[in-house]
């Protein structure tokens, strides 16, 4: 009998999973995800090669009735593997929470404490936690945090510029996608070993976005800070913004509530082109605001990664990765032909076809497209702590 865990990325309208079972590495042999959540839930799952296992829809149905069937779903198809643990992706770890952990009441109880900090992502996260101990009370449950990557980052690196009480008070900044730049650290020792301890940037590109400049294999900076509002444009969230415009926007009358909704789901990509949050869609139209959206995406993206440069005191290597960073030649170009004062140059039919290295060989600045893997990471974080 093979042991097996369940990772799970469970959010306000979906829950995406993956079953490993035991192995160096973990191999996945099941994934798929839950959509639709609130609206119209759909269910797929796909086996290790991508063909469809099952397919099925609902009219409605609570959060913790989809987890029921998700976990008698996967306990049906092990076939000889044991469901040992439940790994589950956690956004916010605050300052305690620097390595995965099982997750005892105690645990929870803290995590809980972190939600304020993360108010649209943690309730999810540790909502699924619990659904999953009332369905099965036997399961061991492992967290891993998005946070926890970037604990390694200098006191000055994390600190905003205001009163010392408010630090104090839990405001810093704490950097996201770690559990991505985890896995895209590790493949690079893997692939490039005598790569892997340069000044490499890592550039998560999706309907979420960040940067990390790592440097011996440590997060040293990252776009993102007290929240994932900020940094780069993204699908619907405008990155880094002037905080007058919020002071601005409180005395023209507008509430929490209404800012939280522009902020998080009306800005971005979405909110310049007037169209689509998605970037295919946009660099398929040929709307002017579609242009105008993909291009500052570029513009803010390449200005970022020059801060982080300047905190790394240089650039050895460029990593892409997530959605757009793997699957768009055309936004990787663009923000390459910018940066190309680095020394940034690609190879145009390299890029063209999504090829591990895409720089050009006159480049002194390596360029890698390196596909993300967080549910691998989750599930080697889980097999060793349960070893």
């Amino acid at each position: 009998m093979t042991d097996a865990v369940l990772t799970l990325n469970c959010g306000s309208s979906s829950i995406k999973f993956a079953v490993f079972e035991k192995s160096d590495p973990p191999k996945r042999i099941a994934y798929g995800q839950i959509e639709g959540l609130g609206t119209a839930p759909h269910f797929q799952a796909l086996d290790g090669t991508g063909a469809l296992l099952a397919d099925k829809r609902w009219q409605a149905g609570t959060h913790e009735a989809f987890l029921d069937t998700l976990l008698s779903w996967v306990e049906e198809h092990l076939g000889g593997n044991r469901l040992l643990a439940a790994g589950h992706r956690i956004v916010h770890g605050g300052d305690e929470f620097s390595i995965p952990c099982v997750l005892t009441e105690p645990v929870l109880a803290k995590l809980k404490k972190l939600e304020r900090l993360a108010p649209l992502h943690q309730p999810h996260n540790l909502a699924a936690i619990d659904a999953v101990t009332n369905l099965r009370p036997e399961l061991q449950q492992i967290g891993c945090f998005d946070t926890a990557f970037h604990r390694s980052m200098a006191p000055t690196v994390r600190r905003y510029g205001l009163a010392r009480d408010l630090e104090r008070g839990d405001i810093r900044r704490y950097g996201f996608h770690g559990l991505s730049y985890e896995y895209i650290t590790g493949r690079l020792r893997e692939l490039v070993p005598e790569h892997a301890d340069g000044r490499i940037l890592i550039a998560h590109l999706g309907n979420g976005a960040s940067l990390c400049g790592i440097h011996h294999g440590y997060s040293v900076d990252t776009t993102m800070g007290f929240s994932t509002l900020d940094g780069l444009l993204m699908g619907t969230r405008p990155g880094a913004l002037d905080p007058g415009i919020i002071l601005h926007l409180l005395r023209q009358g507008m509430d929490a509530s209404a800012l939280e909704d522009m902020l998080y789901r009306c800005s971005g990509l979405l909110g310049i082109s007037g169209i689509s949050s998605d970037m295919r869609t946009l660099l398929n139209s040929a709307d002017p605001k579609a242009l105008e959206a993909v291009d500052l995406f570029v513009f803010r993206a390449a200005r970022e990664a020059a801060a982080l440069v300047a905190t790394m005191n240089g650039l050895d290597g460029l990593v892409f990765t997530a959605g757009i960073g793997e699957n768009s030649p055309q936004i990787r170009q663009g923000i390459c032909e910018r940066l190309s004062w680095l020394g940034v140059l690609l190879d145009a039919d390299a890029n063209a076809n999504d090829l591990f290295e895409i720089n050009a060989s006159t480049s002194p600045i390596k360029v890698w497209v390196i596909p993300t893997n967080e549910e691998l990471v989750i599930a080697r974080h889980a097999f060793g702590l349960l070893a």
